[in-house]
């Protein structure tokens, strides 16, 4: 089961993180992957993992918030059976901390590239006879998180991107849905305790982890196992959907 065999996946922001596990997981399964990566170092050093597994990769290094970049290497590609839309950034602020910089740059990559990918994307699904989309959405989309005002804005505008797309191509066998983790143990997690809690990562460590009502932090491969299931064959009748994968933060945070 959840087998990917004979199909071309495209991973954004593939070489780190969520998306490392991802693209590595799909490899294992058989699809040959596509990293897209602002980061070319971490993204061949996650291709030369895939490829000592056996696993076919090819690494493209771009900038998903520039459309005409997208459109080049989509074309390139050609037919595709899976677009995941992964590649996102950060952001700490509340609305009027937040500078008009940094909120463009937010919604140019966390928006405007989910876009810019589909777009480019949507004809090569279509010469493949069709296949699926997901998009990395955030439980910020749906409570309320202090201080994420352009990452929550961000990620509520891709649910509702997710939305459009599964109605728009119902008939064209493409299908779209979103994942919507809580925290994650990436190595951006430990980044941004060191930059921000020097001396304290431990203990903040512990501290974000028990917000989530399971008591800890869920992993990259968490992520990546429901994103299998989501683009695999035995996902066929599901279309339109938001998976919370977010050890109870949403619904059980009361």
């Amino acid at each position: 089961m959840f087998r990917l065999d004979n199909k071309k996946a495209v991973i954004t922001g593939g070489g780190s993180g969520i998306g490392k596990s991802i693209s590595k997981l799909f490899a294992l399964e058989g699809a040959a992957v596509h990293i897209l990566e602002v980061n070319s170092e971490s993204a061949h050093e996650a291709a030369e993992e895939i490829k000592k597994s056996g696993g076919a990769v090819i690494v493209h290094k771009c900038n998903v918030a520039e459309q005409k970049e997208m459109k080049n290497i989509f074309e390139n590609i050609g037919p595709i059976q899976i677009l995941v839309n992964n590649a996102g950034i950060a952001h700490v602020g509340k609305a009027d901390t937040t500078n008009e910089k940094d909120f463009d740059k937010v919604i140019s990559v966390n928006i405007k590239g989910v876009y810019n990918c589909i777009h480019a994307a949507i004809p090569q699904l279509r010469k493949a006879g069709g296949g699926c989309i997901i998009n990395m959405a955030s439980v910020a989309a749906q409570v309320g998180i202090p201080d994420r005002f352009a990452y929550s804005t961000a990620k509520g505008a891709v649910m509702a991107m997710t939305l459009s797309v599964a109605k728009d191509y119902l008939l064209e066998n493409i299908r779209c849905n979103s994942i919507s983790p809580a925290r994650v143990h990436t190595p951006f997690v430990d980044g941004f305790l060191k930059n921000n809690y020097p001396g304290k990562e431990e203990e903040m460590f512990e501290k974000l982890s028990k917000t989530q009502p399971i008591g800890r932090m869920g992993t990259p491969d968490e992520i990546a196992a429901l994103a299998l299931y989501l683009c695999s064959d035995e996902a066929s009748f599901i279309t339109g959907c938001d998976y919370l994968i977010d050890g109870g933060f949403v619904k059980l945070n009361n």
